[in-house]
């Protein structure tokens, strides 16, 4: 074959570091969901849906057929973090958890898992995000020893 052709939707999950309530303010959030878009679209990783609440983010996007999804999220990250520090003085001491969650998403359910991303708000009214984060984590087969999972 003389190219290669790939459609991996990948969801990405991480919190702010002690799930600290950082993006309360709608505002900064929304500034945050934008810039990661951009910062996905940059690293050639087209952004589905970005949303999520005030101490976690959700990522829908299509994987890159060069860039590893460790690459990706360390980036993305990183760069995030830097951005976010400069938008204000209360946002100085912002921090993303060490880890993260990555799932496949098959192309037939992706409007599903967007329209989840889309409803994170009100979602959260009645689940917090650890108790989301395990269940996403079971939903998916992964095994995880909860004295490791949390930063």
């Amino acid at each position: 074959m003389a190219q290669s052709l790939t459609r991996l939707w990948l969801h990405i999950v991480f919190s702010t570091k002690e799930r600290r309530p950082f993006l309360r303010d709608r505002g900064v959030r929304l500034d945050m969901h934008a810039y990661l878009a951009e910062l996905c679209r940059r690293l050639d990783c087209l952004p589905d849906r970005i949303g999520g609440t005030k101490d976690h983010v959700h990522i829908l996007c299509l994987q890159s057929t060069t860039r590893p999804i460790a690459e990706l999220v360390q980036k993305v990250k990183a760069r995030s973090s830097k951005w976010i520090k400069s938008q204000g003085a209360s946002l100085d001491s912002f921090q993303w958890q060490s880890g993260y969650g990555a799932f496949s998403v098959s192309h037939s359910r992706r409007q599903q898992v967007s329209d989840y991303i889309r409803e994170q708000e009100r979602h959260h009214s009645r689940l917090s995000f650890r108790d989301e984060f395990r269940m996403l984590l079971e939903r998916n087969g992964l095994e995880f020893d909860e004295n490791y999972l949390w930063d």
